[in-house]
Formats: structure tokens, C-alpha cells, sequence
């Protein structure tokens, strides 16, 4: 249950529980790119970049995080309308709260329901609980989706290569840079979409096959419209079968994949903005990614 996952482009929505006797029973909603360094500016206040919502009320226990949105928007959006269910025109036909429910259980069960609602139902989440003594188990009714893990433990964060590399000059990696861009163009030559043959290029955003005796590798486009054929009206697939090996793959391993959930990442270093009193009602239009 303490096994850490690295990972990177990390965009995640997470619930706080507090555990401060006078306001124990408390919770809060945010959005964070980085939980570990989040949970220590709630706990620090306002004047560490703490949200002024959980100002002076800590300590915070950060229990449950849903990560893996495809972009910044689309987690922000999921944050106002978790914040805000009788607003949002996809969760206003939830009950209201009850008596007999705590904030905590309130909170669960909204999320429960927008794990199994469009867009949020297609996306390649993973719900991640950070504190044991927490976890919550999932109706028969909202079990999440087939291709939603559920994982346990904290997060790790890691600094970005790319600038690692600028801190440390050009100079030292050069040779290095030299040998990997002629390595990508004598690869450019042979590897081929594997749906529209056409050539595969390093900055072409591709896809590969999650079974490590396959060979296929297809940009990403191609291959979310070949899932898409027995999936109309849809603009994200669930699943599909590699055009190659033949293998049933969920859409959410390959994005996972793709991220680096399934190995040591580098880490992402973009700004963090509290944003939680935004409006993100307007419709879904991010790419298939």
C-alpha cells in the first residue's frame, strides 16, 4: 500500500481531508501538477501559495487523487464540477447531500458518479488513494470504468531532462545530442505507421503497442479512428485491437504508456495555478490525446 508511482505531464485532481480536531471532518477540492509539493502549501497557508479555503484550518491530509487528464483544461474542469455538482449540467440530477453522509462520503460519491459520466467516463484516469485508512469502496452501481486502475500510495515527482540538460550546458551533452538525432533519422527511414504506412517521424506524436513482444507502433490519430470504427459518435476510444498482434488494448494503457506511468519518468515543472473558482462549463473539445 506505500508503493510510490513516478510520473510525468502530471495533471491531477485530489481531495483533502482535514484532520485538525476543532474542523476535523472538513474537506477540499483542488487541482495540482505537483501533489506532494500542493499538500505542503495547504498546510503552510496562504502564504506559501495555500488556497485561502483551507488557510489557518490544517493540518490537511491529502487522500485521493484522479490523474492522467490529457491536458491542464480538461482537469480544471473536472475540479469545478466536483466542486460544484448542482451547477454543472452533466451531475444536476445528483442527490443532495444527506444527514447520515459525511462531507467525506458526499464528496466520494459525486466523483463515483463523474467517473461513469461523459467526457470524463472515456478519459484515462487513474484513481489513486494516498492514505490507506481512507479508501472508500466503490458502489456496485459506480464501480469506475474497466480501463480506470485503481492505485495505492503516494507520487513521486521528478525534475525535467530537458532541463537538467540547459543547467548543466550544451557543451556536455552534445556528442550525445549528435549521436540520438542521427539514431532518430536512420529510424525514420524503416518505421512506418503500422494503419497508414506512412512514415513515423521523432516528432510525430505515435503510439505503441503495450505487449513487449509487438512491434506496432501507429500515430496516434490513425490509430484512435481505427478503435473508433465500432464506436460511433465517440472522440476518445475505450479499447481496440492492435493492428498487428490482434491483442484487445485499452486506450488508457497506451496513453498511460505513452506518459511514462509504467517506468521512471522525468518531471514536470510547469506552473501550478488555483483556479477553483473558475467556470469550466463550456463542452469538451481537446484533441483525441
Amino acid at each position: 500500500m506505500d508503493a510510490s508511482a513516478e510520473l510525468e505531464q502530471f495533471f491531477g485532481v485530489y481531495l483533502l481531508y482535514n484532520v485538525n480536531p476543532q474542523f476535523k471532518g472538513r474537506t477540499y477540492i483542488g487541482f495540482t501538477v505537483n501533489p506532494n509539493r500542493r499538500i505542503q502549501q495547504h498546510n503552510k497557508g496562504k502564504q506559501a501559495g495555500g488556497a485561502w479555503r483551507t488557510h489557518g484550518r490544517g493540518p490537511w491530509e491529502m487522500v485521493l487523487v484522479i490523474h492522467g487528464f490529457p491536458n491542464e483544461i480538461s482537469a480544471l474542469r473536472f475540479e469545478w464540477a466536483w466542486q460544484n455538482p448542482k451547477k454543472s449540467r452533466r451531475l444536476k440530477h445528483l442527490p443532495a447531500k444527506t444527514k447520515k453522509e459525511t462531507p467525506f462520503q458526499y464528496k466520494f460519491r459525486i466523483v463515483s458518479v463523474m467517473l461513469n459520466t461523459c467526457p470524463w467516463c472515456r478519459f484515462a484516469l487513474t484513481i489513486r488513494w494516498l492514505k490507506q485508512q481512507y479508501i472508500q469502496d466503490f458502489s456496485l452501481e459506480f464501480s469506475p470504468p474497466a480501463h480506470m486502475p485503481i492505485a495505492y500510495g503516494p507520487i513521486r515527482i521528478k525534475k525535467n531532462a530537458a532541463n537538467k540538460k540547459s543547467k548543466s550546458g550544451a557543451s556536455d551533452s552534445q556528442g550525445d545530442d549528435d549521436e540520438l538525432l542521427s539514431l532518430l533519422r536512420k529510424n525514420e527511414k524503416h518505421i512506418r505507421c503500422s494503419i497508414c504506412r506512412e512514415r513515423l517521424k521523432a516528432s510525430d506524436s505515435n503510439l505503441k503497442c503495450v505487449h513487449p513482444k509487438c512491434s506496432m507502433q501507429a500515430h496516434i490519430i490513425c490509430l484512435a479512428k481505427r478503435f473508433l470504427t465500432n464506436q460511433p459518435g465517440q472522440i476518445i476510444p475505450v479499447d481496440g485491437k492492435c493492428p498487428l498482434c490482434r491483442a484487445v488494448i485499452l486506450w488508457g494503457d497506451l496513453i498511460r504508456a505513452k506518459q511514462g506511468c509504467y517506468q521512471n519518468l522525468e518531471e514536470c515543472t510547469s506552473a501550478e495555478e488555483d483556479m477553483g473558482e473558475d467556470d469550466w462549463t463550456e463542452e469538451l473539445q481537446s484533441q483525441v490525446t
